[in-house]
C-alpha cells in the first residue's frame, strides 16, 4: 500500500448516471489487481476527513511515469459531488491499492461475470486481465433501469456470452441478473463466477452457485470509515470449516471486509445470519478442483479494501 499524490487525466461520463476519472498514479497502477481499491482524500479545507473508497475500475500500465488508474462513481454525497467538479490536471491524494482481490484461474476456464449497477465496477479490471491470460469471460450486468448500467457498449466488447437486465425493461430481460443466472451459466459452460453488487443481489448469486456446486467470488460493498481494520464498521458473519467436533453454528468468524475483503468466497459468507451450514471442501480456496488457482500470496496480504465510496 502507497500514499501518492495523482494527476487527473480525464474526466469523462458513462452515460448520464455515472462519472470517471483517470489517474496517472505510476506507483500505485503498476501494482493494483482486480478487486483492490484506492482511497482518496477530499481537499484539505474539508470537514469531511474521512478518505472515501472507490474500486479499481480500469488499469493501463503504460511503463514509466505514465501507468494510470480509472474509478467511476456516482453522486451521492458531498464526497463525490466534489470528485465530479474535478478536471484534468487537479491534483489528488490517493491511497492504495490496497484490499484482497480476487483469485484468478490457474488453468483456461469460463468466467462469468456478475454486476448490479455502480457495483460492477471492479469487474472490467477484472474482465481485462481474465482475457489477457486467456480465460473466457462472459457478463451479466443489470440494474434498475438502462441509465444506470455500467458502460454496456463495453460489455458487449469484453463479454463472448452477455445478458443484461433491467427491473423496469428499460434495456434487455426484464427482472434482475438472478433472474437469468443458472440459464446464463448452463448455456456458458461456466466453471466458475465473479460478482460485485448490492448485499442481496450477491446473496441470491451465492446461492444459485451454490446449489449448482459452482465456486464463486464476491466482492462485498460495506460501509466503513478508516480502512484499516480499526474501526470495525465493515464486519461481516463469515463461515470457516469446523473443528472435530465443533457445533458448525459456531464456526463463524466477524471478518472486515476492508482487511480480510473485499473478496469474499461467497460460500463462506453468512448472508441471513443462520451460520449453521460449513463451508464446502471444494469452496475453501475459491475454485474447484478442476480449476485451479495461482498462488497469488492472497493470504500474506495485510491491506484493505473497500467498494465504490462516497
Amino acid at each position: 500500500m502507497l500514499m501518492a499524490s495523482g494527476e487527473i487525466l480525464t474526466h469523462k461520463r458513462y452515460g448520464d448516471a455515472y462519472h470517471s476519472l483517470t489517474i496517472v498514479s505510476p506507483e500505485i497502477g503498476e501494482q493494483a489487481r482486480p478487486g483492490q481499491f484506492v482511497s482518496i482524500r477530499l481537499r484539505e479545507d474539508s470537514a469531511q476527513i474521512l478518505r472515501r473508497p472507490f474500486s479499481v475500475y480500469r488499469m493501463h500500465k503504460r511503463g514509466g511515469w505514465a501507468s494510470t488508474i480509472e474509478i467511476v462513481f456516482d453522486i451521492r454525497g458531498a464526497g463525490t459531488r466534489y470528485l465530479s467538479q474535478l478536471r484534468a490536471h487537479s491534483t489528488i491524494d490517493i491511497v492504495g491499492p490496497t484490499g484482497r482481490g480476487f483469485v484468478m484461474p490457474k488453468r483456461r476456464a469460463h468466467c462469468l461475470l456478475v454486476g448490479g449497477g455502480i457495483g460492477a465496477a471492479p469487474l472490467f479490471f477484472l474482465a481485462d486481465e481474465l482475457r489477457n491470460e486467456g480465460h473466457r469471460v462472459d457478463f451479466v450486468m443489470g440494474a434498475r433501469t438502462s441509465g444506470l448500467l455500467l458502460n454496456p457498449i463495453d460489455v458487449r466488447r469484453l463479454a463472448s456470452v452477455y445478458r443484461m437486465t433491467t427491473e423496469d425493461g428499460s434495456q434487455g430481460d426484464r427482472g434482475r441478473v438472478t433472474d437469468v443466472l443458472a440459464e446464463t451459466m448452463e448455456r456458458c459452460g461456466t466453471e466458475v463466477v465473479y460478482a460485485c453488487g448490492p448485499h442481496p443481489m450477491l446473496a441470491a448469486v451465492s446461492e444459485i452457485c451454490m446449489e449448482r456446486e459452482t465456486p464463486v467470488q464476491v466482492a462485498v460493498e460495506e460501509l466503513m470509515a478508516c480502512g484499516y481494520g480499526a474501526c470495525m464498521t465493515c464486519v461481516m458473519p463469515v463461515r470457516r470449516p469446523p473443528k472435530r467436533g465443533e457445533d458448525p453454528a459456531d464456526a463463524v468468524v466477524y471478518a472486515r471486509a476492508c482487511t480480510d475483503g473485499p473478496v469474499f468466497n461467497g460460500a463462506s459468507i453468512v448472508w441471513h445470519g443462520s451460520g449453521t451450514e460449513p463451508v464446502a471442501a471444494d469452496q475453501q480456496e475459491l475454485t474447484p478442483a478442476n480449476v485451479a488457482v495461482r498462488d497469488t500470496g492472497l493470504d500474506e496480504v495485510e491491506d484493505e479494501h473497500a467498494p465504490p465510496g462516497n
